[in-house]
């Protein structure tokens, strides 16, 4: 199934009400039990270095599928940097996986959300078609074994203090 079609996660998008997660739903992750391996990704990033998930065993890391024309996704980016520059000393990854856009578009894109963690290019939606994504953004908190230990579907406030507690009982210095 081609993924670039989806619209963004929340329903409340289609009917024009704000996009912004509400208080409840900003901290909320589901739980994936048993925990699945988390399926492969191997991509570049916009400055052409590559990056495989496999490559993180040992660290937690946080995978976003999102797109520049996503609302949501432009609304949780800066929460995403903040929790990078909170916890990427304690081992945390975050990989910004962009579905179907190229580094161009991304590029510019970044003058107005500027973020210093990967961005990642799935330009064909390879790699999108391989995870559990029901639309974007939809991000995964893979474990220090590479298993999907949580999933969040639609923006959240990745830099809340739930949320990084959750992070930091996975296993961050």
């Amino acid at each position: 199934m081609n993924r670039r079609r989806f619209l963004t996660a929340i329903p409340g998008g289609l009917l024009g009400l704000s996009l912004r997660p509400v208080w409840a739903e900003a901290t909320h992750l589901t739980a994936m039990e048993p925990r699945p391996k988390g399926p492969p990704l191997a991509l570049e990033d916009i400055d052409g270095q590559h990056h495989r998930l496999e490559d993180y065993r040992g660290r937690v890391v946080v995978v976003n599928f999102w797109a520049t024309w996503c609302p949501s996704c432009r609304d949780e980016l800066p929460s995403l940097q903040r929790l990078w520059e909170q916890l990427r000393d304690a081992g945390l990854v975050v990989l910004g996986v962009n579905v179907g856009e190229d580094a161009d578009r991304i590029f510019f894109f970044t003058a107005d959300y500027p973020v210093d963690f990967p961005l990642l290019l799935d330009q064909d939606s390879a790699t999108i078609d391989r995870w559990p994504v029901r639309g974007i953004p939809t991000t995964f908190i893979i474990d220090p074994e590479g298993r999907i230990a949580y999933r969040a579907i639609g923006a959240r406030d990745f830099d809340h203090p739930r949320l990084l507690e959750r992070l930091r009982a996975l296993g961050l210095d």
